[in-house]
């Protein structure tokens, strides 16, 4: 999991304090459609008489809700707050949808709404991987995860109203931060009855702290509750299942039986029998009363990830990482292969006569399973009797025979988009490479998060050579794809090392030896409607006295003189977003980061309403887009001598070390346009020609006395410059220099070398 952002440096810690990071997710066009695999589904019946609905919960780190009808599923909601994978969600009552993420949270969410996170609860210390709870009680819901802690909530006091204390584990979270949400009436939800011991975790000082259930040692992937919310069920990487009393959080009983990885847990309604199906390969049926494994089941050739019951408990519906669907009748053993996905399978949700399949591909597929009726698919033929071993044992049993699916295609398809798989960040710093899950290789500008060039399915490697440049840009970003896309991490001070020149940017308007800090312009890209917004609520003339620029004009000189770096520009219009930094607004990114409280967040960068302050956003990306301030920062210099040509009768302008700015150019220009471009080879005309007595210029120029220059890359102090213009050459390595490189990029690709550049220069005799 990428990390978000880092906590603050502890009072114990001597290690510098590590800023929280902003990261960027770019969206693609179609947002509607999921771009990585779904790990979970839940099916809810709406109260009208419409169809039903089905969420899905993706590794792209949203949730969708569909509208289901006969032969068609439309996207009328997505939630958006998780951070990281979501990995299990079930439905509490009529309107929540509970949530469970690598992010180590779980979200309430009001599941009616248009994406309206009630609450984050943040309780687990490491990835949240599943959930359940009871199909009477809905009241309660129990979590797990890879830290080894499973806990079971009260929804009713985990979603009541808080006080605005400091309490970590809790955050009202209706836009995805911090803020004062109105929780669903606790009327829409179940109570757990007077036995609970439950409610009284409920502490007015701190918060409400949930029940633990203790004594995992590993990680845990899979829950299991009876319908009333008695009895619940857990395992992992302990090979055994645990059982449990969810109203006290103690342990009941532990079945011993399976070899390896316990994946997938589900029970029958009263609570009696129990089947898991484990990374052994193996589904095994539990009498819980009777504490023993009663039967075991082997049809999988491969890890068995995920199952699904009758509602009478009759058959079941197992997956897993061979992408094989089977039927299997537990009482007579009777196992039929309904159908192969193309990926792994992650989860299933049966509907009627239908069941829906989620698997590590972004598309959700629905097949036939003839649900109320499982005996008329086990008549189709092609059964076979279940062994009682393990697959590698049982082998013989299906020696000779290949199994062929009933149902060879899906009846209905939930298309999602194709993740990324795999990138590269250009030379440029503005430019990635990706390759997605079908072979299609695409070019994003991530300076505003769009797809410039689709080239189709081309060789991945191929195209990154072709577009290689040799130029040379400081890395002011990192890039994953952990989510499908393309996901941006900006640190500081690190993201403020680039810079470029207007003129390579073709930002008009603005003068062409103008120098732009890339992730200076692109956090304005993306805050843009946040400062909007805030501009809006404190009104165009409020003063700034916390520290706060509200308007173009309040990026005054009185800000930037506090400022420990002055940005180059016309401070007037420094709010202004330029052309190559402007972010669509029809699929805009989303926005991950955290501030000073809360932890981290998402939202699309549409959806900021100008409340967000710096217990939201670090305060580094304020201080930037807001006050107009760059942190210090390393390396924006480079350091070279100059010297004339081996062999050469020119004088020899310095003994000494130079500084220039990385991005200035080695470029030939005439002297009158020295007043707008100032190059090494200024400099050396400067030195060479400009300083001689007047009798030895030529006659083809007139000059007036000695050209005034300050520093290299800086414009100002020049004089009026005479037509005069000697041909000179700037060579490293004897290799006379092409006019528009950088000094960064000749010593990269040229000089190569740790010490400091070498640069040498020669006259060039006109023919």
């Amino acid at each position: 999991m990428h990390r978000v952002g880092s906590a603050g440096n502890t009072s114990n810690s001597s290690r510098p304090r590590k800023e929280k990071r902003l990261t960027y997710v770019l969206n693609y066009a179609d947002d509607e459609k999921h771009c990585a695999g779904i790990n979970c589904l839940a099916l809810s019946k709406p109260a009208s008489d419409g169809g039903d609905y089905l969420f899905t919960g993706s590794r792209d780190g949203t949730l969708k809700r569909w509208e289901l009808n006969e032969n068609a599923a439309t996207c009328s909601a997505t939630f958006e707050s998780h951070v990281d994978w979501v990995n299990d969600a079930v439905l509490a009552g009529d309107n929540v949808l509970v949530s469970c993420s690598s992010d180590a949270t779980l979200k309430a969410w009001n599941c009616l709404s248009e994406g309206t996170c009630i609450r984050t609860l943040r309780q687990h210390s490491d990835y949240v991987t599943c959930l359940a709870t009871a199909k009477k009680n809905s009241n309660v819901v129990a979590s797990a995860g890879l830290g080894g802690e499973v806990f079971i909530w009260d929804l009713e006091a985990a979603l009541a109203p808080i006080s605005k204390s400091n309490d970590p584990t809790e955050d009202d979270c209706s836009n995805g931060v911090t803020s004062g949400a109105n929780p669903l009436p606790v009327g829409t939800l179940r109570t757990i009855g007077s036995s609970s011991s439950i409610s009284a975790h409920l502490n007015q000082s701190s918060g409400y702290a949930p029940t633990a259930a203790k004594g995992h040692k590993e990680s845990v992937y899979a829950l299991a509750m009876n319908d009333t919310g008695t009895l619940l069920v857990s395992g992992g990487t302990e090979k055994v299942v645990r059982v449990w009393d969810p109203r006290s959080g103690l342990k009941t009983m532990k079945l011993k039986g399976h070899t390896d990885n316990i994946r997938a847990l589900i029970m029958d309604p009263t609570g009696r029998y129990c089947l898991s199906g484990s990374s052994d390969s193996m589904i095994r049926l539990w009498d819980i009363g009777q504490q023993r494994c009663v039967h075991s089941y082997a049809v999988h050739t491969d890890s068995v990830w995920a199952l699904a019951s009758t509602p009478s408990f009759s058959h079941v519906y197992s997956g897993g990482r061979d992408m094989s669907l089977y039927l299997t009748d537990l009482s007579t053993r009777e196992s039929l292969l309904l159908c192969t996905e193309e990926h792994p399978i992650l989860q299933m949700a049966l509907q009627d006569d239908n069941i829906w399949i989620a698997t590590t591909d972004s598309s959700v597929h629905r097949w036939p399973a003839e649900g109320r009726n499982p005996q008329k698919a086990l008549q189709r033929g092609a059964s076979f009797l279940a062994g009682n071993l393990s697959f590698s044992r049982a082998r013989v049993s299906l020696e000779g025979s290949t199994l062929v699916p009933v149902f060879k295609e899906p009846e209905f398809t939930i298309p999602g988009t194709p993740g990324i798989v795999q990138h590269e960040i250009l030379n440029n710093r503005r430019h990635v490479l990706t390759k997605d899950s079908v072979g299609s290789v695409k070019l994003w500008e991530i300076t505003r998060g769009i797809v410039v060039e689709d080239y189709g399915k081309v060789p991945f490697d191929e195209k990154k050579e072709e577009l290689f440049e040799m130029v040379s840009i400081p890395a002011w970003f990192s890039v994953d794809t952990r989510l499908g896309s393309l996901s941006v991490h900006l640190d500081t001070p690190q993201c403020f090392s680039a810079e470029m020149y207007s003129a390579d940017l073709n930002i008009s308007g603005k003068p062409e030896d103008d120098k732009v800090n890339l992730a200076r312009e692109t956090l304005k890209g993306l805050l843009t409607h946040w400062l909007t917004k805030r501009r809006q609520r404190h009104g165009s003339q409020a003063s700034s006295t916390n520290g706060d620029v509200l308007s173009g004009k309040d990026f005054s000189a009185k800000s930037l003189a506090h400022s420990r770096i002055e940005v180059d520009g016309n401070a007037e219009n420094d709010s202004m977003v330029y052309p190559p930094f402007e972010f669509s607004t029809v699929s805009p990114p989303s926005i991950i980061t955290e501030g000073s409280q809360g932890g981290p967040w998402r939202k699309k960068i549409t959806d900021l309403d100008g409340t967000e302050d710096e217990k939201d956003i670090p305060w580094w990306c304020i201080d930037c887009v807001v006050n107009c301030r760059l942190p210090p920062r390393e390396n924006i210099k480079c350091s070279f001598y100059l010297h004339p040509c081996e062999g050469s009768t020119v004088q020899i302008l310095t003994q000494g070390k130079l500084s220039a700015p990385r991005i200035l150019r080695i470029h030939k220009v005439s002297l009158l346009d020295a007043a707008k471009h100032i190059w090494v080879v200024n400099y050396v005309i400067e030195k060479m020609v400009l300083d001689k007595p007047m009798d030895n210029i030529s006659s083809e120029g007139t000059f007036g006395g000695p050209l005034q220059h300050s520093a290299i890359g800086d414009g100002s102090g020049l004089k009026p410059i005479p037509k005069f213009k000697p041909l000179i050459e700037i060579l490293c390595n004897n290799q006379v220099l092409p006019p528009d490189m950088s000094l960064a990029t000749v010593r990269a690709y040229i000089w190569k070398k740790p010490e400091d550049l070498v640069l040498n220069y020669r006259v060039v005799q006109p023919k």
